[in-house]
């Protein structure tokens, strides 16, 4: 029974408030636009075309079944971060009620998804850096322009562009979360400008015929979309991540998880119809790695080309910001836990972060996304994320029986239905992703139990004191 043992609640939240903590310094609005700096990337600047060759101009209705599904974790998440604002997300929530080991997998699960996704989207941020500096007549020496034999027929050593921006937010973040919050927020307000000008643009030069068929490939075909677009939305619950450097986490993070989440969405499904109705959804196939580029070529309107590089550029750059955040957050939680090393749980005295978890989580996630093409990076995101949801959706429920007298300053509504469904859309979605994505899961949760027995059941803190 000690693989399912569950830390105390009360004692959690006075860990946190423990003097020579994590500084408590953000607002409701630096939440809100931590969320969307999560979300609006990688998703509307690339993943929209993918999405439309397999749900065709039924394409808004893929993001919609994608946005239920992270909206009814949302609400469990909110449940969560009002009730017990502490560091860690999911894997502290499983620790206080489905037990160690599941606290232990999901953790290890939310590493490699986190990683990853700032590996991957740093490669994708490379993509359109370098293709900025084309238009200025500068070019990175081709040697490190690209990972390892990903330009058929050229010699690539090194993506040195996708590891200099992975040090600049490293760096960013290890001095302090207040000033990263700023240059996020600064950025966000760009991005999003940028978005409703394509909105504004783009409107006027929708031709309702390439609506027709709307569904070409059915239901099925707006579920695999779903499954693929779904990438847009990771992020979000890397807000429930600050919930110790929160100032009133019972009321802001709520506002923040179903605030950011509600305005994506909305964004989301305005652009994907806009797009559809330029641009016939087959002629996506030829610009897979920049659709918006693509539909305003189509609408003649070249001149906004700049705007969307720059807009994408900063997109990805708060993604990479918000999920290396997440990711350090985590790994911070475990270690405090006496799962992971101690000294990854040190805080910096003077900038009130985790200084060295921070450089180290940089630098090797630097190098992976420097030296592995962006495909083999993000197998595993959707399927991490995905699994991550239907767990917080069963704690919720667990917690709901096991401490009823637990204040929630946010009670998700319709608990378990609504719990429930989450988990149901959730699976849905895995279920349309392919053999090899569960395979490569399977590998790394068994990678996770072999490190689980061989060192961190006995270092844990709950196994110390026992």
């Amino acid at each position: 029974m000690s693989l399912f043992r569950t830390k105390n609640l009360d004692h959690m939240v006075e860990q946190s408030r423990a003097t020579g903590g994590l500084k408590k310094v953000l607002g409701p609005m630096d939440l809100i636009l931590m969320g969307i700096g999560a979300i609006i990337g990688t998703g509307i600047f690339v993943l929209t075309g993918t999405g439309a060759l397999k749900a065709g101009p039924a394409l808004p209705l893929a993001f919609i079944v994608a946005a239920f599904a992270c909206g009814f974790a949302a609400m469990c998440y909110a449940e969560f971060a009002s009730t017990v604002p502490v560091a860690g997300s999911i894997y502290t929530y499983s620790y206080a009620t489905l037990g160690e080991l599941v606290a232990w997998m999901i953790g290890w699960d939310l590493m490699l998804e986190y990683g990853l996704a700032t590996s991957a989207v740093s490669v994708g941020w490379s993509g359109y850096f370098q293709h900025l500096l084309g238009g200025f007549g500068l070019h990175v020496p081709v040697a490190f322009s690209a990972a390892p034999g990903t330009v058929p027929g050229v010699t690539t050593y090194f993506n040195l562009p996708a590891f200099l921006i992975m040090f600049f937010i490293t760096a960013m973040l290890s001095w302090g979360v207040r000033e990263s919050a700023r240059v996020n927020g600064i950025m966000v307000v760009i991005k999003v400008a940028v978005v409703l000008l394509f909105i504004a643009t783009g409107v006027g030069h929708v031709d309702t015929a390439n609506w027709h068929p709307f569904m070409p490939f059915g239901m099925s075909g707006v579920m695999s979309a779903g499954a693929i677009v779904f990438f847009a939305f990771i992020g979000f619950d890397a807000v429930t991540s600050a919930a110790e450097e929160v100032k009133n986490p019972a009321r802001d993070l709520p506002i923040g998880i179903i605030g950011s989440l509600t305005i994506c969405t909305i964004l989301y499904v305005v652009v994907s119809f806009i797009m559809t109705g330029i641009v016939p959804y087959q002629q996506f196939a030829t610009a897979l790695d920049h659709p918006v580029a693509l539909a305003l070529q189509v609408a003649k309107e070249d001149w906004f080309a700049g705007f969307v590089s720059l807009g994408a550029i900063l997109g990805m750059t708060t993604v990479i910001l918000v999920m290396s955040y997440g990711q350090t957050r985590i790994i911070f939680a475990m270690s405090r836990d006496g799962l992971l090393p101690k000294r990854l749980s040190n805080i910096h005295p003077r900038f009130g972060t985790p200084f060295l978890c921070t450089w180290i989580v940089g630098m090797v996630f630097g190098l992976i996304g420097a030296l592995l093409p962006l495909d083999v990076l993000a197998e595993l995101i959707n399927i991490g994320t995905l699994a991550a949801f239907c767990l917080v959706s069963v704690a919720v429920v667990v917690l709901r029986k096991r401490r009823p007298d637990l204040p929630r300053a946010f009670r998700c509504p319709g608990v378990p239905v609504i719990p429930a469904l989450a988990v149901v859309f959730c699976v849905s979605l895995m279920a349309f992703l392919s053999t090899t994505t569960w395979i490569a899961f399977l590998v790394w949760l068994v990678i996770g139990l072999v490190i689980y027995f061989g060192y961190a059941r006995r270092r844990a803190v709950l196994h110390q004191a026992a």
